[in-house]
């Protein structure tokens, strides 16, 4: 079996918090699937679960080179040289990252608002980005961007592989295979 969850802001991508935080248990009542992959609390988006473990095996390990795209929103508006340090791949403290595809974006229409919003400050624009990532290091996208002068405001995963978003509210779910 294999699910698409819209993964809301400050959920954890787990079934169970001793800390009594927001889980994938609030949100899915099916008890034999777990997270193929992770997501950070603050971020959101896609995230698979499955009760396949060869298929979460194939969706998570670096081997597979299965690509992730996020919409991302930045502080600044970013510029030629950030998106093409992006495209270059970054060196963070971990080592260099891959080559990312990076490209301008717009805040997409069918975008839900966050809640609680992204903070506002009128003197420093904001600007969209597309990033997808043939990688998954932890917090990596927030890292990159950082690291090229943009500090990450809003992450959302819009795509894993074949695997898209597609319509799928905050909280909502829908079963794929």
């Amino acid at each position: 079996m294999l699910i698409a969850f819209n993964k809301p802001y400050g959920v954890l991508c787990q079934f169970t918090d001793a800390a009594g935080r927001r889980t994938l248990a609030d949100y899915v009542r099916q008890t034999d699937v777990y997270a193929a992959g992770r997501l950070d609390q603050d971020s959101e988006g896609l995230l698979l679960l499955t009760d396949d473990g060869r298929l979460a095996h194939r969706l998570t390990d670096p081997r597979h080179k299965l690509r992730k795209t996020y919409l991302v929103q930045v502080e600044g508006v970013i510029d030629a040289v950030a998106l093409q340090a992006l495209r270059d791949g970054v060196r963070l403290k971990d080592g260099p990252t891959l080559p990312a595809l990076a490209e301008p974006a717009e805040e997409p229409e069918w975008l839900w608002p966050r809640d609680p919003p992204v903070r506002f400050r009128q003197a420093i624009p904001t600007s969209w980005l597309s990033l997808t990532l043939g990688e998954g290091r932890n917090r990596q996208v927030r890292r990159m961007t950082a690291a090229v002068g943009f500090p990450t405001l809003r992450l959302i995963r819009v795509r894993i592989g074949e695997h898209a978003l597609d319509g799928l509210a905050p909280g909502q779910l829908r079963r794929i295979a």
